[in-house]
Parts: structure tokens; sequence; C-alpha cells
């Protein structure tokens, strides 16, 4: 009698702890930081081809993939920081910058190729790895290219862990991915974020 009550009480012990997930947000009530939203802007990234040009200034031109340690090399200026940054906002940086050599530079500066989004896809899935995926990518596009579920998945257990500067796990199911419901399938994966399968 003992024996059944304590094999009872594993059992129980054990979905309990498998019931924890940790912390997170449901993806319907995920609201991205003020600065994401106030910034519509594409932010310059690690990879990104970029184009400087300088008017009437031929000499000046320069055309280069953005650094890991996100700068790129302006002649005359060295190293300049992109990453992060918008096109609009280098530009200005350049062409202040600029100003000690140069009389009213006017520069202009173009996103010619970007890095494809890179994407960790972790935990029960038939390939675990990193995908290049485009740009715009969900979170569906991410679970297609690692090959689906393992048999082991727990299908509403599908966290994307975004970085805000602070660690945010965005939860949502394959029932509203595969529907459509709610905010689930027009959420976007963006650099820096992984996707996780419990």
């Amino acid at each position: 009698m003992k024996l059944g009550r304590c094999v009872r009480s594993l059992g129980l012990a054990a979905v309990v702890s498998c019931a924890h997930v940790g912390p997170f947000v449901w993806v319907d009530d995920y609201a991205p930081p003020a600065e994401a939203v106030a910034s519509r802007d594409y932010q310059i990234a690690p990879g990104d081809l970029l184009s400087v040009n300088v008017f009437r200034q031929e000499g000046m031109a320069t055309r280069e993939r953005v650094r890991q340690d996100g700068k790129i090399s302006v002649p005359m200026l060295g190293d300049v920081l992109a990453a992060g940054r918008s096109p609009g906002v280098l530009t200005e940086e350049i062409q202040s910058r600029l100003k000690a050599y140069i009389n009213a530079p006017i520069v202009t500066v173009a996103v010619e190729e970007t890095r494809p989004l890179a994407v960790p896809v972790l935990g029960e899935v038939a390939r675990p790895g990193q995908y290049n995926l485009e740009k715009g990518a969900g979170v569906l596009d991410a679970l297609a290219a690692a090959g689906g579920f393992t048999d082991f998945a727990h299908r509403d257990r599908i966290f994307v862990l975004r970085r805000q500067p602070a660690l945010v796990r965005i939860r949502c199911t394959f029932e509203a991915l595969s529907r459509g419901q709610g905010r689930a399938i027009a959420f976007r994966l963006q650099p820096g974020d992984a996707v996780v399968v419990e």
C-alpha cells in the first residue's frame, strides 16, 4: 500500500516538474520595446554589404561588408560603427566627421545586400541547428527548416528567445501558428532570435 502511494507520488512529482516551463509571455501579449516601435528604419547588422559615396569625391567611395565588430572602414575616417544604426543615421555620422576634411560633404549610404537571417532552432525538432531564413520569416519557417517536430515535442511549448536588451521568452502554439490565430502568424523573427521547442 505504501509502495503504491510512493509510486503515485513520484508520478505526480514528475508531471508537476514537467509542467513548469519557466517565465514567458504569450505571443498575443508580447509588446516590443518602445525604441523598436519608434524606429521603423532598417537597422544595419554585421554581414550587410554597404556602399558609401561622397558627392564629387570619387576617391572617398567605398563598398564594404559590415564586420562582426559592427564596423566598416571609411577612407580618411578609419573605422566607423555601422551595426545597430539606420542608413540615415550612419549617413549623418559620416557626413559630420568628414566636415573636418571636406567643405559641406554630401554623403549617401545604401544597403546593397542584407545578411541572411540566421536563426538557431533547438530542442525537440528533427534537425536542430542554425538556419538561414529569408528576411521577414516567421516561426513556421524556422520549424520547417529544422524538419518539424520529434515525437517527444510539446506542440504548445514553442518559444522564441529574444534579447531586448534583457532576455524574453515569447511562447506560441503550433495550433495558433498553423491556423493563423491571433498574432502568432504575423510574428516575425529578428536577428539574434532563437527558436526552442520543448
